[in-house]
């Protein structure tokens, strides 16, 4: 028998969908992922997560689930396998895969530990350190917090920290490279006689904005696009202005967003080059033929877009909601390279790593496999895409204010998570829900106005139309759209029945 194909999971954090180079932008530069669509994968243009922060989207797409299914909603609350919660990891290891995992948590409970959804959690050791000839560095996170300026400063809240130092190395390395280069060790001796699932979910691009050389300027200033910019914020979510007022960039010039998004862009193009030695090690290893590849972001980032820099909760922009996603698959499998321009959402992705896997779930889901779409550019998906967050009055067990606790309304988050703990008369942090399709986009919001947006003529979401009556019937359309979703969605039954009477 055939044995099934390896799996190997890309994951970095916070790459906007629309920065890649084979989508035409102008400034990016990923030519290992624009090489790897002209030969051997496909790209999807339209691809999106169904929430706009880390954990509700890893639940998310290591489930197939919609983050309303059980709750998570919030970056406190993680997968529980205890709870009944599977993963796509455990289930490969139940099925004879050996699982690697190596980066990020932001999925199951920490408490818990790791040992039931991989063989391999890889943590870096000093004889690591000596043999690949480098010492640690600080995340984007730590070390000198200097560069944030003095508090009250239009750069304490900004995440722009700019060109990390080499000091004499030719890269930065920080948490990144170490779990790249661990991937890259174990995929070179792996002769294991199970197929392999490497799971390597990395920080960047996640801001801070900040990058080493040669990627900081590989960048040209000139080609970075223009920001999106709103004209008028009454009509927009109270979170977006709370967060503006917090963060106080509204005095930034271009140059100064200019740079700032530059060096987002670098980071990009950085994970695009450790992409490419991923590649190269699996090559030398003999196993990228054999290999279903998937490359996709958890959630995007504003990156200067509205004046605003990171992400929220409870808003559903383009520029936070579109990832990039491109698979491969082993070469068993035929696929017409190139662009695909279907609406898909990243529950579709365990969907598609079961069936590659010949896989049948012990869980019930609402993913859609891709693989139909390898070789029909053509072939039908999705009719609309769908992504939530935030809470109800009251609920405040999910405003997250756990990441509130010893930050003494200083951390970099402050911003934003005093708009979630907020309970008066304004509710920034509102339950909310996209409903996306080709031409429109339609917010539903549980205690603000609702937003609309016609696509076609206004890409960056700033003219909301919810009550414009030449678009009545396509505001109707999409909540009826919504509220069949929500139908077909609100939960899951559990695939094996109990007895319904007791017998000994």
């Amino acid at each position: 028998m055939k044995r099934a194909p390896h799996i190997i999971i890309f994951n970095p954090d916070t790459w906007r969908g629309d920065a890649l180079g084979h989508m035409g932008h102008p400034a990016v530069k990923t030519p290992n992922l624009d090489a790897l669509i002209e030969t051997d994968a496909v790209s999807f243009q339209n691809a999106f997560s169904q929430a706009t922060v880390c954990t509700p989207s890893r639940c998310s797409f290591m489930t197939g689930w919609y983050p309303h299914v059980r709750g998570h909603r919030t970056m406190h609350h993680m997968l529980n396998p205890d709870g009944g919660e599977p993963n796509l990891l455990s289930v490969l290891r139940d099925n004879d895969y050996f699982v690697w995992w190596g980066g990020k948590n932001d999925l199951v409970p920490g408490q818990l530990g790791y040992e039931k959804h991989c063989d391999v959690h890889f943590r870096p050791n000093r004889s690591d350190y000596e043999r690949w000839g480098y010492e640690p560095r600080e995340g984007s996170h730590g070390g000198d917090l200097a560069w944030r300026g003095k508090q009250g400063s239009d750069t304490f809240y900004s995440f722009f920290k700019g060109k990390l130092e080499l000091a004499g190395h030719d890269i930065y390395f920080d948490g990144d490279w170490a779990m790249l280069y661990g991937a890259m060790d174990f995929v070179r001796v792996y002769d294991g006689d199970q197929p392999l699932c490497l799971f390597l979910p990395l920080g960047y691009p996640h801001p801070p904005y900040c990058v080493e050389e040669p990627w900081f300027s590989m960048i040209d200033r000139d080609n970075v696009p223009p920001r999106h910019q709103y004209q008028r914020w009454d009509d927009k979510p109270s979170m977006l202005t709370g967060i503006r007022d917090g963060q106080s960039l509204v005095g930034w010039s271009e140059d100064r967003w200019t740079e700032l998004r530059a060096t987002y862009f670098g980071m990009c193009s950085r994970v695009d080059h450790q992409l490419g030695l991923l590649i190269e090690s699996l090559r030398e290893a003999n196993l990228y033929d054999d290999s279903a590849m998937f490359v996709f972001s958890d959630h995007g980032d504003f990156t200067g877009d509205y004046g605003l820099v990171e992400k929220t909760q409870n808003t559903f922009q383009d520029c936070l909601s579109r990832v990039p996603f491109i698979f491969k698959p082993p070469t068993a499998m035929d696929v017409v390279p190139g662009v695909r321009t279907q609406l898909i959402e990243l529950i579709d992705f365990p969907a598609t790593a079961y069936e590659c896997a010949g896989i049948e779930p012990p869980y019930w889901h609402f993913g859609k496999s891709l693989l139909s779409l390898l070789v029909d550019a053509d072939a039908p998906h999705r009719d609309a895409v769908f992504c939530e967050g935030g809470r109800l009055r009251q609920e405040t067990h999910a405003s997250e204010r756990e990441s509130a606790r010893g930050m003494g309304g200083l951390g970099l988050y402050s911003p934003k998570i005093e708009q979630q703990l907020r309970e008066d008369d304004v509710f920034p942090h509102t339950k909310a829900t996209m409903c996306r399709d080709g031409q429109y986009k339609y917010v539903r919001r549980a205690y603000e106005t609702d937003e609309f947006y016609d696509l076609g003529s206004d890409p960056g979401e700033t003219d909301n139309l919810i009550n414009d009556p030449s678009k009545a019937r396509s505001i109707d359309r999409m909540r009826e759209r919504m509220l069949a979703w929500y139908m077909e969605t609100c939960d899951v039954v559990p695939l094996a029945a109990d007895q319904r009477n007791f017998s000994r």
